[in-house]
């Protein structure tokens, strides 16, 4: 069928959808009748010779490979579903899918690289290559489902990401940040920083999480998902066994990170003591409300607290106290920093952060504070000295 629109003709034509029921497809833009009657039977007889992705763009491709997406975790999901959104839908959503190719996403990620974040900065190598593993799941599928031969992104190179390494905050850093505003990438607080903010934090409402989170190094969802049934003051102990993620859904519960981030984590005499006391607090405040079922961590109206508040609470609370700047996250590279300093094993570490690999603990979560630094050139200088003075003594008997 072709018909006159705006100045142009197009034709609508029935073919094979991508979940296998018939589909009405329309395309426009041809000078006249005949040229959208030929590229009508055209399509239709691409439909009918090869179950392929022709006629088909990649938007569309995009779209229906998210709503078979059910064994996903929410979080990838979610990250999944930005990624095409943002980046694979404005950039390469116009294309057919059997006509993509791998020039159309090189420029797409060349173009990509000079653009700019909502905080004004390069959008990071890590998330370039985020959004090319998102992208190469989707054309995988699309592989696996015979309307493409071959997955044009396999051979698409991006720059290796760069590890941001923590740095302590110390007192020369500190004077240059204060002076210039010049600061880490990833930034961790020295044992006495940490002290003077928790001091500081005291009054907050929500100073128990922040005590846990930098003292036991749990991740933002996995504080907010905690639940009483979670803890046993007994034992001196509590269990990661869910966090809470947002969803275009709401907030909602489901498994830890990874498996590894399934664990028991042990607690300080002083940090329960202190969810004791907050323990008896939530009583009073919710009252026959409250639960064994329901959150540590708690509104005044029993709902958990949002992990999105906590990101936006945290650096409020640095700010005031004056102190230089760290992110949320990077509480939790100063709990492996601090626990490495302190003489904790690497293993204990690497259980104690949920790790999987003890390579991520080592290389990635854990930076060494200046003192460490220090024992370790006076023990090697002493260790020196001491075979220096022993080969000095065998040079004098054999003179003598």
């Amino acid at each position: 069928m072709a018909e006159e629109w705006h100045g142009s003709w197009y034709f609508a034509v029935q073919v094979s959808g991508l979940a296998g029921r018939r589909e009405r497809l329309r395309r426009g833009g041809f000078g006249t009748a005949e040229q959208a009657r030929q590229a009508g039977r055209e399509m239709i007889a691409a439909d009918q010779n090869d179950p392929s992705a022709r006629g088909y763009t990649l938007a569309r491709w995009l779209r229906h490979w998210l709503e078979t997406q059910h064994q996903l975790r929410s979080s990838t999901r979610e990250a999944y579903a930005d990624h095409v959104r943002l980046y694979l839908i404005p950039y390469l959503g116009r294309i057919e899918l059997a006509e993509l190719a791998g020039r159309d996403i090189a420029r797409m990620f060349a173009v990509l690289v000079g653009r700019r974040n909502r905080y004004g900065e390069p959008i990071a190598s890590s998330t370039l290559h985020r959004i090319r593993a998102t992208l190469r799941a989707a054309l995988n599928a699309a592989v696996r489902e015979g309307l493409l031969a071959s997955n044009p992104a396999r051979m698409i190179r991006l720059p290796a990401p760069r590890r941001p390494y923590p740095q302590v905050w110390t007192e020369r850093r500190v004077v240059a940040w204060r002076r210039s505003g010049e600061r880490p990438a990833v930034a961790v607080w020295t044992a006495e920083q940490l002290a003077e903010f928790l001091a500081f934090a005291r009054g907050d409402l929500l100073y128990p999480l922040w005590q846990l989170i930098a003292l036991r190094g749990l991740r933002r969802g996995e504080a907010a998902g905690l639940r009483w049934v979670d803890l046993d003051l007994d034992r001196r102990e509590l269990s990661v066994s869910r966090q809470l993620v947002h969803t275009d859904d709401g907030l909602i519960a489901c498994p830890p990170k990874t498996a590894a981030s399934r664990r028991i984590v042990a607690l300080d005499p002083k940090t329960v003591r202190l969810l004791r006391r907050h323990e008896q607090a939530q009583r009073q405040l919710l009252g026959e409300a409250w639960n064994e079922s329901g959150p540590i961590f708690a509104r005044g109206d029993g709902a958990p607290v949002r992990p999105d508040y906590l990101t936006v609470r945290f650096p409020q609370l640095v700010q005031a106290s004056n102190l230089p700047p760290i992110r949320l996250h990077d509480l939790r590279h100063g709990t492996a920093t601090l626990a490495l300093a302190s003489g904790s094993d690497l293993r204990v570490v690497q259980g104690t952060l949920g790790h999987g690999s003890i390579v991520v603990t080592s290389d990635i979560y854990t930076s060494v504070l200046p003192e460490v630094y220090h024992q370790s050139a006076q023990a090697i200088a002493q260790l020196v000295l001491a075979s220096t003075r022993k080969t000095a003594r065998k040079t004098r008997k054999l003179a003598a």
